[in-house]
């Protein structure tokens, strides 16, 4: 098989149901994701786990609460991208494919929370994710003294 065949396909085991965005739905937070600008998402006001793509680009980005993981299978028709929250469920859809053989719980990733990874998936082994910080809050902003932290 060839190292660097384009991305077969994404599989998102992530469920619509469960996210709990406030203002905007799956699509339209999935269309800021897409965006580029950490400040769309970063207005995103709920808890989320998103995926989206872009041709061999794939965005993620998840909220403190919420865990987001990925892996990225070898097929016989390309590498799979397999998105979930739980190492169990990428275990498991491995197994529903037959390939159970390539998964070892230390293969997959985390997305940092507060922030959107952005993969390129042009092949295996796994792709060299971006990490880009959407949630930076400004810091050494109070005094050292613990006593004065304390009382605000």
């Amino acid at each position: 098989m060839n190292q660097h065949l384009p991305i077969s396909r994404v599989i998102n085991l992530i469920a619509t149901e469960s996210q709990r965005l406030w203002e905007v739905d799956e699509s339209e937070a999935r269309h800021r994701l897409l965006a580029s600008d950490v400040g769309q998402v970063l207005a995103l006001d709920g808890s989320f786990a998103l995926v989206a793509q872009d041709g061999e680009r794939v965005l993620l980005a998840r909220s403190l609460d919420r865990p987001l993981r990925y892996f990225l299978a070898k097929a016989v028709d390309g590498p799979v991208l397999i998105v979930a929250e739980r190492i169990d469920e990428i275990a498991a859809e491995l197994a529903r494919h037959g390939w159970s053989e390539q998964f070892h719980p230390s293969y997959t990733r985390m997305v940092p929370a507060h922030h959107v990874t952005t993969l390129r998936l042009v092949g295996c082994p796994d792709p060299n994710p971006v990490h880009r910080r959407f949630f930076d809050p400004p810091r050494g902003t109070l005094s050292p003294d613990l006593d004065a932290i304390g009382r605000r």
